[in-house]
C-alpha cells in the first residue's frame, strides 16, 4: 500500500483537505417520478496524514448483513480516524436495496460490469463513477458481502493466492477462514486489483438477514486493520482473534441427490470427516428418507438453509485442502 499520502483528496469532484469531514451525495439517477436517488458518501479525515481506507457494502442490494456492519462502524464513530482518512459507503447498489433485489432494475449484476462505461447501462455507469470518482485517491478497500439466497456463509475473507500483502491483511482482519479465490473478470475486486488497490473482501451470513455474530466479526476485523495502520481512536478496544485464520486452498460443494425437504445436521465452522451424516432429505408424506453423507474431510463454510431443495442443489460447502 502506498505511503505517499495526500493533504487533499478528491471524491466525486469535491476536494477535501486534512482535518475535514464531509458527506457528499453520490447522485446515481432518478426514479420514473423524477425523484433523485442519492447515496451519502461519508468522509472523515484526521489532521494527521495517513492511509485512505474505503469501507463498502451493499454491492448486491440483498446483502443486508454487510450494510449493518458499515452502519455500526459509522454509528459508533469507528470511522473517525486518529490519522489518515476513512470513507464509508454502506450501500453501493441503492436500487437493489430499495427493490429488495440483488441486481439493478435492468437485471444487471453491478459486480459484473466493472470498471464500467460512461454511456453504458445504468449499472455500468454507476461502476464507472465509483472507479473514476471515488477510487483514485483511495489506498485500500474493505468490502462486505454475504452468502446468496438462503446459503449462510461462515465468516471468511477472500483473497487471491500467492499475494503476500493480501495474506497479511487477511491475517490481521482475523476472520475464522481465508479462502483462496480467483479475481472474477469485471468484478469490483478485480478492477481495484488492476489499479493496485488492495481489497479485503469479507463474506458472512446470508441475504436479507442480519446475524449479530457475523456483524461482530466484521466490525472487529475493521478495528484490527485500522489499529494496524495506527488509525483507530484509542478509546476503542482492539482484541486479537481467538485463533489464527484457517487458510483454505480448495473447497467442494455437497449437492443433493434427491429433491425434497432438506434439514442440515451440521452448522458452519464444524469440522467433519468422510462418511459423517451431515443432513437429511425427506418428502412431505413420510415415505422418503435419505441421509446426506460427506465425501470429504474438512470444515463446513456454507450451509443451505432452504427447506425445499431440488436434485443437484448445493447443500453444504466444505474445505478440502488447507494451506500448511
Amino acid at each position: 500500500m502506498t505511503t505517499n499520502y495526500k493533504d487533499i483528496i478528491t471524491i466525486l469532484g469535491e476536494e477535501i483537505p486534512l482535518g475535514k469531514s464531509k458527506e457528499i451525495n453520490f447522485n446515481i439517477a432518478k426514479l420514473h417520478s423524477s425523484t433523485k436517488i442519492e447515496v451519502p458518501v461519508i468522509i472523515n479525515r484526521s489532521k494527521k496524514p495517513g492511509p485512505t481506507i474505503l469501507i463498502t457494502a451493499g454491492l448486491h442490494g440483498d446483502e443486508i448483513n454487510g450494510i449493518d456492519i458499515v452502519r455500526q462502524i459509522i454509528s459508533r464513530g469507528i470511522n473517525k480516524p486518529k490519522k489518515g482518512t476513512i470513507i464509508c459507503m454502506p450501500i453501493l447498489n441503492i436500487f437493489g436495496f430499495l427493490n429488495s433485489s440483488r441486481t439493478f432494475p435492468d437485471g444487471r449484476d453491478l459486480n459484473r460490469v466493472f470498471p464500467g462505461t460512461q454511456k453504458g447501462s445504468l449499472a455500468s455507469r454507476v461502476a464507472y463513477k465509483i472507479i473514476n470518482d471515488i477510487i483514485p485517491d483511495v489506498d485500500m478497500i474493505i468490502d462486505f458481502h454475504t452468502g446468496g439466497a438462503s446459503r449462510f456463509n461462515a465468516a471468511q475473507v477472500r483473497i487471491i493466492k500467492d499475494h503476500e500483502e493480501l495474506k497479511d491483511l487477511a491475517t490481521i482482519f482475523g476472520a475464522p477462514f481465508v479462502l483462496h479465490s480467483k479475481n472474477i473478470n469485471k468484478s469490483f475486486r478485480n478492477s481495484c486489483f488492476q489499479l493496485n488497490k488492495p481489497i479485503v473482501l469479507f463474506e458472512g451470513g446470508k441475504s436479507f438477514y442480519v446475524d449479530n455474530t457475523i456483524s461482530k466479526i466484521g466490525i472487529e476485523g475493521v478495528k484490527r486493520l485500522l489499529a494496524h495502520f495506527d488509525m483507530i481512536n484509542p478509546k476503542f478496544k482492539v482484541t486479537p482473534p481467538k485463533a489464527l485464520p484457517i487458510f483454505v486452498e480448495e473447497s467442494k460443494w455437497i449437492r443433493a441427490k434427491h429433491s425434497g425437504m432438506f434439514k442440515s445436521k451440521v452448522t458452519i465452522n464444524t469440522k467433519i470427516s468422510v462418511g459423517d451424516v451431515v443432513g437429511q432429505i425427506t418428502d412431505p408424506f413420510g415415505k422418503i428418507y435419505h441421509e446426506v453423507k460427506s465425501k470429504y474431510d474438512g470444515y463446513i463454510i456454507n450451509v443451505n438453509e432452504a427447506c425445499l431443495i431440488y436434485q443437484g442443489d448445493a447443500l453444504l460447502h466444505i474445505t478440502t485442502k488447507l494451506k500448511d
